[in-house]
């Protein structure tokens, strides 16, 4: 019995070992949320106010246009009793064409501005990635999943979640440059 006695223990002491060692060893696989990310990233705010400031001049341009074309309208709409028939004619063909030249260049401004709201967002989000890949070499990550809360990630330990480790670094790094 004593010949058995010290090999099971030996046993139980390696099982011991390998169990502990194996409980408290980092997880490879971790999460962030995406959009925490993006909101709370730095340079995404910087980008965003950028971007609302030269939204905001485009569509006081548009607004500016639009008021001259009202000012117009109300004059023609004054003098019209004393104008003739042909002067009417002329002046509401130049008052739509006006009207017209002022949306189609409001379209365009705001094709304009949904074309760069989608790189600045892509920019940022490929900021982002790099991030997430540079850091998940250096920590032996051997996957970190994006959550966005649309269902891709159901449920995971909460410290499995790096999101605001990232985040913090991510804002540091940006500062720094």
């Amino acid at each position: 019995m004593n010949k058995l006695t010290l090999p099971l223990a030996l046993c139980a002491l390696a099982l011991s070992i390998f169990t502990l060692f194996t409980h408290f060893q980092k997880s490879e696989l971790a999460y962030v949320d995406i959009n925490k990310l993006v909101e709370g990233y730095e340079r995404t705010k910087v980008e965003r106010m950028e971007f609302n400031k030269k939204a905001e001049t485009l569509k006081a341009n548009v607004d500016s246009l639009m008021t001259g074309w009202e000012t117009d309208l109300k004059s023609y709409e004054k003098e019209r009793l004393s104008m003739t028939k042909k002067e009417i004619e002329l002046k509401q063909e130049l008052l739509k064409n006006k009207q017209q030249q002022i949306s189609n260049y409001q379209k365009a401004i705001q094709n304009q501005l949904k074309e760069e709201d989608q790189k600045l967002t892509q920019t940022v989000i490929n900021d982002i990635n790099d991030y997430i890949q540079e850091y998940g070499e250096q920590e032996g990550y051997r996957i970190i999943l994006g959550a966005k809360g649309d269902g891709n990630l159901m449920y995971a330990e909460e410290a499995s979640d790096l999101t605001e480790i990232i985040l913090e670094d991510l804002n540091n790094s940006y500062k720094a440059l």
